[in-house]
C-alpha cells in the first residue's frame, strides 16, 4: 500500500468496520500479488543467469554437454556402426577427462584420443575374463577339454595382443605441445592396420571355441563380454577411416593440417624416412647377408634349433637380427613372439633349409596356436625357408605358418599342408616368389596382404571333401584387410580330382581379389563356394586373369561377386595402394610390382 493510499484512509474516519475491512483484505491481495511476482521474477532472472554462465563449465547439472562439444562428438560418432555407444561413451569418457585442452570445444583428434582409450579400457577389463572362466565351476565340464583350454590360452594371448595395437594406436596419435594437432597420413594407416588387428583379434578368440564342434556355453558367455570391446574398437576404427569425412562434417578447413602426406620417398618435412632401418634395403637381395647368428643341426652354428637362437636375442630390437639357419630338416615348433622385433630368418632354400611339424586341432590344439613357425613381432622377414605341417588331413585344421607380425615379408618361402597351411591372422604382410599348397582353406586369415608372382597348389583332399583356396574373415566394413593375388600361378599339387574353388567368405566382408594370374582347368566354374558369411557383403572379384579358368561366364551369382573389375578398381589392390608398399618394402630392398 503505498504513502498516498495510507493517507486517504485515515481521513475518511467515518468508514463503517465492514467496508474498512473488505478494503484491508483487497489490499493484503495485492502485497501478496505484489511479493509472489517479485519471486517469479527473481527465478527467471537466476535461470537466465544460470543458462547464461552453463556453456562455460565442463557440463550442465543435468550431465548434458555444451552444445560445440555435443555436434562434434555426435560429427564423429556417425560414421560408426554403432554411434549411439559411441557417443554415450565418449561423452562420459569427457566429462572424466583432464587430459582436453578445452572442453566445450575438444580438438579431433583429442576425441579420437578418448574414443581409442575407451576401447582400450574395455579390452583391458576383458583380459582377464579367460582365466576366470578356467577357475569357475560353473564351465568345469567344458574346460577339461584340452581344446577348449588351448582356445582360452589363444584369447588370453589375442586380449593382450590387442590391448597392445590399440596402446601403439595411442602412442601414435599423442604429439607434444609443438606438434599439437598434427598428424602423418602415414600414421593414421599405421592406426587404421593396428586397429583392424585388435577387432580381428578378438573375433579370433571367438573362433577357438568353433575348433572344438560343440555349442560351448562359455561361447555365449565370452561373446556377451566381447560386446563392448568390439563395439568400441569399431567405433575408433571407423572414426579413423573417416578422418576427412569427419572434418568436412564439423565445417573445419584448418584441421586439413591434420594430415601431412609424405613426399615421393616416404619422408615427412621432418626429413626421416617412416620406419625401418636403412640396412634392410640390402638384405633381400644379397643371397648370404651376413648374419648375426647361425643355426646348423649339426653343431657348426651358434645354435642347433632355431628357438635357441630367437630367445637369444634382444627383445623389441629397433636394428635387424639375421638368423641364418643352415641346411637341414629342423623338427619341432618356432615361436617369433610379439616381443621379437625386426627378426630375419633365412635358409638355404625352401626345399634344403625345412622347419616341420605336426599340432593340430584334432589333438587338441587350436588353429591360432598349431602353426609349426608363428611370427608375430613386427617386421619379421623369412627368405629360402621352408614351412610344412606333417599332421595329414586326417588330422583337420593344422597351420605350416601363422604370421601376425606387420610389414611382414616372405620370400621364396615354401608352406606345405592340407587344411588351414597359411594363416595370415592379421597386420600388412607380403609373399614373393612363393609356393603355397593345401586343400580346405588353405590360405586364410585377415591381413592385408599381398601375393605375386606364387605358385598356387590345391591338392587332392579326403574323401568327400572339396577345396576352397581361400578364407578370408574380414568382419568389418572399415577394416583395410584384403587378400590380393596378383601374377601367381595356380596348378594342382598332385592328381586332383575333387571339386576346387577360388574361396570361401569366413566372414560377412571377406575381401579376395584375384587378378593378373594363370588359373589352370581344376577350377570348378562357379568360382566360389558358399559358408557362413553374408554372399551380399563380401568382395570377390577377378582381373585380367588367364588360362582354362579364368573364364567368368559360369561365376555364382552373388551380390558381391565382381568377375572382371575395372583397372581403377584392380589398382587399389596393388602394393602400392593397398600396403602402402613404397613406404616400407623399399627399404627391406624386396623385389615387388607396386602397381598394376
Amino acid at each position: 500500500m503505498d504513502a498516498a493510499a495510507s493517507k486517504s484512509f485515515k481521513s475518511y474516519s467515518k468508514l463503517d468496520e465492514q467496508t474498512e475491512e473488505a478494503f484491508r483484505q483487497r489490499s493484503r491481495k495485492r502485497f501478496i500479488i505484489i511479493a509472489v511476482s517479485s519471486v517469479v521474477l527473481l527465478v527467471i532472472i537466476v535461470g537466465a543467469l544460470v543458462g547464461t554462465l552453463a556453456p562455460m563449465n565442463n557440463k550442465s547439472k543435468d550431465g548434458n554437454l555444451p552444445s560445440p562439444t555435443e555436434s562434434n562428438i555426435r560429427a564423429m560418432c556417425n560414421v560408426t556402426r554403432y554411434p549411439d555407444s559411441c557417443y554415450s561413451s565418449m561423452s562420459s569418457a569427457l566429462r572424466s577427462s583432464s587430459n582436453v585442452t578445452d572442453p566445450h570445444n575438444p580438438e579431433p583428434h583429442e576425441l579420437f584420443l578418448l574414443s581409442l582409450k575407451v576401447a582400450l579400457n574395455e579390452v583391458i577389463s576383458l583380459s582377464s575374463l579367460p582365466q576366470r572362466i578356467i577357475s569357475s565351476q560353473m564351465y568345469s565340464n567344458e574346460t577339461n577339454d584340452p581344446l577348449v583350454q588351448s582356445a582360452l590360452h589363444a584369447c588370453e594371448i589375442l586380449f593382450a595382443d590387442a590391448i597392445d595395437y590399440i596402446e601403439e594406436s595411442i602412442s601414435s596419435i599423442q604429439v607434444g605441445q609443438e606438434d599439437k594437432g598434427m598428424l602423418v597420413t602415414s600414421k593414421i594407416d599405421d592406426v587404421r592396420t593396428w586397429l583392424s588387428t585388435a577387432i580381428t583379434d578378438q573375433e579370433t578368440c571367438i573362433d577357438g571355441f568353433k575348433d572344438t564342434g560343440k555349442r560351448l556355453i562359455l561361447t555365449d558367455e565370452v561373446r556377451y563380454a566381447m560386446t563392448n570391446s568390439t563395439r568400441f574398437t569399431s567405433n575408433s576404427l571407423a572414426i579413423a577411416s573417416n578422418l576427412l569425412t569427419i572434418l568436412d562434417n564439423l565445417y573445419l578447413p584448418i584441421h586439413r593440417k591434420l594430415l601431412r602426406v609424405p613426399d615421393e620417398h616416404g619422408h615427412v618435412d621432418d626429413g626421416f624416412p617412416t620406419w625401418v632401418h636403412i640396412r634392410d634395403r640390402r638384405l633381400l637381395l644379397e643371397e648370404k647377408p651376413k648374419p648375426n647368428l647361425t643355426v646348423a643341426w649339426d653343431g657348426s652354428g651358434d645354435f642347433k634349433s632355431i628357438s635357441e637362437a630367437v630367445e637369444s636375442i634382444p627383445k623389441r630390437s629397433k636394428s635387424r637380427i639375421v638368423i641364418y639357419v643352415k641346411e637341414g630338416l629342423y623338427l619341432g615348433n618356432v615361436t617369433v613372439s610379439k616381443d621379437y622385433w625386426n627378426v630375419m630368418i633365412y635358409g638355404d632354400g625352401m626345399n634344403k633349409t625345412i622347419v616341420s611339424a605336426s599340432q593340430n586341432v584334432v589333438d587338441g590344439v587350436s588353429t591360432f596356436l598349431s602353426g609349426t613357425c608363428i611370427a608375430a613381432g613386427r617386421g619379421f622377414i623369412a627368405k629360402d625357408m621352408g614351412f610344412q605341417n606333417t599332421a595329414g588331413p586326417q588330422k583337420e585344421q593344422a597351420v605350416a605358418l601363422r604370421s601376425s607380425s606387420d610389414q611382414s615379408i616372405f620370400y621364396r618361402c615354401s608352406f606345405d599342408a592340407f587344411q588351414d597351411t597359411l594363416y595370415t591372422h592379421s597386420n600388412r604382410q607380403f609373399y614373393r616368389d612363393c609356393q603355397i599348397s593345401g586343400t580346405v582353406d588353405f590360405i586364410f586369415g585377415n591381413a592385408a596382404v599381398v601375393f605375386q608372382n606364387c605358385s598356387i597348389q590345391p591338392r587332392q583332399p579326403m574323401p568327400r571333401q572339396f577345396n576352397t583356396i581361400t578364407a578370408q574373415s574380414k568382419s568389418d566394413p572399415n577394416q583395410n584387410t584384403g587378400m590380393s593375388i596378383q601374377g601367381c600361378r595356380m596348378n594342382p599339387f598332385d592328381n586332383l580330382t575333387a571339386p576346387t574353388y577360388l574361396g570361401r567368405p569366413w566372414k560377412d566382408y571377406a575381401t579376395t581379389v584375384i587378378m593378373q594370374s594363370y588359373i589352370g582347368g581344376f577350377l570348378d566354374p562357379a568360382g566360389w563356394a558358399s559358408w557362413e558369411a553374408n554372399v551380399s557383403t563380401v568382395f570377390y572379384a577377378e582381373f585380367q586373369n588367364f588360362g582354362p579358368g579364368s573364364l567368368t561366364d559360369r561365376r555364382v551369382g552373388w551380390p558381391g561377386v565382381r568377375p572382371n573389375i575395372t583397372s581403377e578398381e584392380a589398382e587399389k589392390f596393388t602394393v602400392e595402394v593397398f600396403l602402402h608398399g613404397s613406404q616400407w618394402l623399399p627399404q627391406a630392398h624386396i623385389i615387388f610390382d607396386g602397381t598394376l
